[in-house]
């Protein structure tokens, strides 16, 4: 018999991939769990497994084309009938009249069943969402088709699901249907995209015809460039940011950077100041727990959490890559140095697994290595704030009796002020500057926030 074989939740929040390559062709013998394409995000490029075993007898998807979850990408002939069919895999019948008896209903959908089966696997297909005749309704007991990480995100952002058209199959509702209803919501201009593969959902003003005034060229955007800026404006537009501006003299942790640095390399490590300042801000997260909490809007709660994941946002040929480094709390700096670097080289590699970008709970983008004096970084939501690092310059800083060279570290903190108060946010940055000023200082005082 012939089975489809349809693109999988990839991760969390991630409803839609690029196809970077086939791995298959049509005649190819195919085992269970084999590769078939490889599909690219905004987190990661993974491949897709084959579900079945036997004969792909038809590609339905080419390279660089956007596949959204449950598109049908392959159809391979197995040995066995239509008997073998688990029966989970076929399709619901949807209610076109008046609620039936219970034995009725189920005579019914034995019947239509059977009917199916004879018709054959194309009048089996449920009506395509663009004929516009009929819409399928909601699942069993009115709930909302969509996957968890959807209802989740909805819920984080502050959109009723209820309300929101599904695109996906059976009017299912995605992720970039979720974000699309928090952009309306702030009454945002221009057509969006409906869900349309390969169309972007970023809305912008209308374009003049540029070749008025000379030539011009097109670049369809990446898929990484194309989900981090429809993620960027939603948490634009639906997070009140506020950034806080500070600076750290770091003129002795800097010495102290430079002094083990080669004690690093003999163990294969990067001492940088990415790795200290992560450690600074766990023991801040300790005494500030707010700043590593989320807010769930629909429940009217913050959700405190006991653990510390940072997030480090990361350049990449296909864009921004935010991989995350979990329990940072519990590690040496050598040991973070070490995951830092190896989850860095990895994302540039594109060998990064979806799950190593998932969890984090707060972020750390540093910019200073190609310069910059201060930036507004953007929150990844579920969090409730970021810390953006800039270069270091050195100035002329008055000790109290004389002007002293000291290396000074822009700090940018911006937080979403629905969690956290502005006196709040002023006291976090102003701790990790002084506990990279004074490392001691870290231990001066207790982790609580009393």
């Amino acid at each position: 018999m012939q089975r489809e074989v349809t693109l999988p939740e990839i991760s969390e929040n991630v409803d839609s991939g690029s196809v970077a390559s086939i791995l298959v062709a049509e005649g190819d013998a195919v085992r269970v769990d084999q590769g078939l394409i490889e599909i690219e995000t905004d987190k990661a490029t993974a491949e897709v497994p084959s579900t079945v075993a036997g004969t792909v007898t038809e590609v339905l998807v080419a390279e660089g084309d956007e596949v959204k979850v449950g598109a049908v990408i392959m159809k391979i002939e197995t040995e066995g009938s239509d008997a073998d069919e688990p029966a989970e895999e076929q399709p619901e019948p949807e209610a076109t009249e008046e609620p039936e008896s219970e034995k009725g209903a189920e005579q019914k959908t034995g019947s239509e069943s059977r009917k199916a089966k004879e018709a054959g696997p194309e009048k089996r297909k449920p009506e395509s969402r663009e004929t516009g005749d009929e819409q399928s309704p909601p699942t069993a007991g009115g709930k909302v088709p969509a996957s968890p990480s959807t209802r989740k995100l909805a819920r984080e952002i502050g959109v009723d699901i209820a309300g929101v058209t599904g695109s996906g199959p059976g009017n299912r509702v995605t992720a970039d249907d979720v974000k699309r209803a928090a952009r309306d919501s702030t009454g945002a201009a221009g057509p969006a995209a409906a869900g349309e593969p390969g169309k972007s959902t970023v809305r912008g003003f209308s374009l003049p015809d540029f070749s008025r005034w000379g030539e011009t060229r097109r670049e369809a955007l990446g898929n990484v460039r194309r989900i981090t800026g429809e993620n960027t404006q939603a948490a634009w537009q639906t997070i009140p940011h506020v950034t806080q501006f500070d600076e750290a003299d770091v003129t002795a942790l800097e010495e102290f950077r430079r002094r083990f640095t080669r004690q690093a390399e003999k163990h294969d490590v990067k001492l940088t100041v990415t790795s200290i300042l992560m450690k600074v801000v766990a023991r801040a997260l300790k005494r500030f727990p707010r700043l590593n909490a989320s807010l769930d809007a629909e429940a009217g709660e913050i959700v405190y959490k006991d653990f510390i994941n940072i997030s480090v946002a990361a350049d990449t040929e296909r864009g921004l890559l935010v991989p995350v480094v979990r329990n940072v709390d519990k590690k040496s700096i050598m040991t973070l140095s070490r995951e830092l670097g190896d989850l860095a080289a990895r994302a540039r590699d594109k060998k990064i697994k979806p799950s190593e970008m998932e969890g984090g709970t707060f972020t750390i983008s540093n910019l200073g290595g190609i310069g910059g004096t201060a930036f507004t970084p953007v929150i990844f939501p579920p969090q409730v704030a970021i810390l953006g690092v800039a270069r270091s310059s050195t100035r002329p800083v008055w000790s109290g009796s004389e002007f002293e060279p000291r290396l000074m570290l822009p700090l940018s903190l911006s937080y979403d002020h629905r969690v956290i108060d502005g006196a709040d946010g002023a006291r976090f940055v102003r701790w990790i500057c002084e506990a990279l000023e004074q490392p001691l200082y870290m231990d001066l005082e207790g982790e609580s926030d009393e």
